[in-house]
């Protein structure tokens, strides 16, 4: 497909030719992307549209919000809620799912959304971005309860993200590949600039907050020592680290180079399998990182296959170059 074309018309093609996606797929994605291109809007602004800063509220893992995690997901739910494709939505932000109001069209799909990854760095001016996933809801049921939102990753019909840098990229796959567009800001259209993009499966970058080390389980321990010895130890090769503290930003730059990102088990909260939230981040990112030709484990099994059983499930993740993570899943299973 030539590159420069409009988001629409690569998902109308995509419907047209391949039978991909459905209509009502296609103009759900098209909604969530009119809402990034809102939220970058009010990311760009910065100090001068007083989005900065906290809230001065929690959500529902006790975190601090951030003014711009608000605003972002109040764009989400408003873009989204109106146009008869979606039944309900689920945010990482929202304690329980979001049901379509009676006064709307209900759709058959389910939405769910990070509406804006990485908030500790919104007030430092690097990258920080919107996650999304899309789930069809069970046929047969007239409601829609917490329930139908409990499917494995792979499930998903569609996946993606936002990432609010230097330019605005949405990364999308539905299944046949991972797409990247980038907002032309004077057109004010997603334009592609990059598809069936390619993950290599070797690679000498690594992603990981080293500050926790001392909290690790001993399969990630002995991981990223060997990678520290370089030349010199097993591995044979120097290796480089890099860690944004934005899952989107260090995914991006994963599917744009290779690499492998780890935010592991540790000993802090040992009753919590992790720290990143299965429903929100994990899932639609494993799926994009697999459609890359990469690889995404908990360290024991692959990401897509967990079977959530609660909306803000937590879950270990090892995302990225497929050998890089198959070496790191070994371990955890003593080879």
């Amino acid at each position: 497909m030539p590159k420069n074309i409009s988001l629409t018309r690569y998902l109308v093609e995509q419907q047209r030719l391949d039978g991909h996606i459905p209509p009502e797929l296609r103009l759900l994605i098209e909604v969530v992307a009119r809402a990034c291109k809102g939220i970058s809007q009010a990311v760009n602004k910065g100090a001068l549209g007083d989005v900065m800063g906290t809230a001065g509220s929690e959500n529902v893992q006790g975190e601090i919000q951030k003014k711009l995690d608000i605003i972002a997901n109040e764009v989400l739910i408003e873009a989204n809620e109106w146009g008869g494709h979606l039944a309900a939505m689920a945010s990482e932000e929202m304690d329980s799912i979001y049901v379509v109001p009676n006064r709307y069209p209900q759709g058959e799909y389910l939405l769910m959304f990070d509406p804006l990854d990485g908030s500790s760095n919104i007030d430092v001016n690097v990258s920080i971005g919107t996650i999304f996933s899309v789930l069809k809801k069970a046929e047969g049921h007239h409601g829609v309860e917490e329930s139908d939102f409990l499917q494995a990753g792979s499930s998903q019909v569609a996946a993606g993200y936002c990432v609010y840098g230097p330019q605005t990229t949405l990364v999308l796959t539905v299944g046949d590949g991972v797409a990247m567009f980038t907002l032309d800001r004077e057109q004010g259209s997603f334009l592609l600039t990059e598809e069936n993009v390619r993950i290599p499966a070797d690679t000498q970058e690594f992603a990981i907050n080293m500050s926790n080390m001392r909290h690790w389980d001993e399969p990630v321990k002995r991981y990223i020592d060997e990678c520290l010895q370089g030349k010199e130890g097993p591995r044979g090769k120097d290796f480089n680290m890099r860690w944004i503290a934005s899952m989107v930003a260090d995914v991006h730059r994963i599917l744009c180079r290779g690499g492998v990102f780890l935010y592991p088990w540790d000993k802090r909260e040992p009753q919590k399998a992790g720290k990143l939230r299965l429903m929100y981040e994990a899932n639609p990112m494993s799926w994009l990182i697999e459609q890359a030709g990469g690889a995404a484990t908990n360290g024991k099994q692959r990401i897509l296959d967990l079977q959530p059983t609660k909306l803000h499930e937590r879950v270990s993740v090892i995302l990225g170059s497929k050998n890089e993570v198959d070496r790191v899943t070994a371990y955890h299973a003593g080879l």
